[in-house]
């Protein structure tokens, strides 16, 4: 079982300015997966519990000279510390921009490069070798190595697992909406995690979004009309136009053109911390039988409106009530 890659600027940049702090937010430990093709940071997918999380890249879009090799159809998986990584990253850019004249070798093509590998080392006091992953900076006068501890990398029928749980994630709503302003949208959440614990989230194929937190004494809630509907939508009858958000979402779910959820405050909250990964636009989405509330992170081409298909993200979020559809 072997890996190791040179990480491209570019790469460096997804990871230690975007993408790491993002998936930091979500959990501290997440599963590194690794393919011929992709590199995926997945969170909760075996154990169902919190918000799953599944940031999949390209291997052009992080790595140069990428090597790997297993007995596995070439896959390898491992749980990691995503604070460490982020932490090593971090590390030794600081310190090889710093002494990048030292470190780096006269005509050489690989001089400041971030070589990243699995190795394993005999820690300090212990008989037995551990797997770390390490990233390391090598020059002409000296080195720079971060080795980051991870778990015993998956068996094959772990792998399989992991895989078919993957496979199993990218199904997609039926009806999703683009929300504007994340930013906007955390602050709405940031006031209502003092009112309660429990956030009902409605959806039409209308374009509407409403999410809200109800208790005996208070009710507190911010609702998004007419937004940028992708996939099953409906025009909204005239007659309900001018009727409360609650009358228009209980007509909508009767006639079969909206869903509501309850979800976890704070679930949901981790999820919009998803922006340090800088999307060009989010939406969010209600899966079939309100089984979980999907949340889609979409990037483009940098200096254009297409998609970047060379790095994805999505949440989906576990329901506390499948509600009504």
């Amino acid at each position: 079982m072997k890996f190791k890659a040179f990480l491209t600027d570019n790469g460096v940049n997804l990871l230690e300015k975007r993408f790491l702090p993002a998936l930091d937010k979500i959990g501290k430990t997440c599963h590194l997966y690794l393919t011929r093709d992709n590199a995926i940071f997945l969170h909760n997918l075996l154990n169902g519990d919190g918000v799953q999380s599944i940031a999949q890249f390209r291997i052009q879009a992080l790595f140069d000279d990428y090597r790997i090799s297993s007995q596995n159809d070439d896959r390898i998986a491992f749980t990691i510390d995503v604070s460490l990584l982020l932490r090593a990253l971090r590390s030794t850019v600081s310190i090889s921009s710093e002494y990048g004249a030292d470190v780096a070798a006269p005509d050489s093509d690989c001089s400041n490069r971030l070589q990243i590998k699995l190795v394993k080392k005999l820690p300090p006091n212990c008989t037995v070798a551990m797997p770390f992953l390490t990233v390391e900076t090598r020059g002409y006068k000296s080195a720079v190595i971060q080795d980051i501890p991870i778990s015993k990398p998956l068996s094959r029928a772990q792998v399989v697992e992991l895989q078919s749980a993957l496979e199993m994630a990218q199904d997609l709503p039926q009806t999703l909406v683009q929300v504007p302003d994340l930013i906007q949208l955390q602050n709405f959440v940031d006031r209502m995690k003092n009112v309660g614990d429990v956030l009902n989230v409605f959806i039409s194929k209308y374009g509407d979004l409403r999410v809200d937190v109800s208790t005996t004494l208070i009710s507190l809630g911010a609702e998004f009309r007419k937004l940028l509907v992708i996939g099953e939508q409906a025009n909204e009858p005239a007659e309900d136009q001018n009727l409360s958000a609650r009358s228009r979402s209980s007509r909508s779910i009767s006639r079969g053109d909206g869903q509501t959820v309850q979800v976890s405050v704070k679930h949901f909250s981790k999820s919009l911390q998803c922006h340090l990964s800088k999307p060009d636009c989010a939406f969010y989405g209600i899966a079939p039988q309100g089984s979980c509330l999907t949340v889609i992170f979409q990037f483009f081409i940098p200096g254009s409106r297409q998609s970047d298909k060379s790095i994805s993200l999505h949440c989906r979020l576990p329901v506390l009530d499948p509600g009504s559809s």
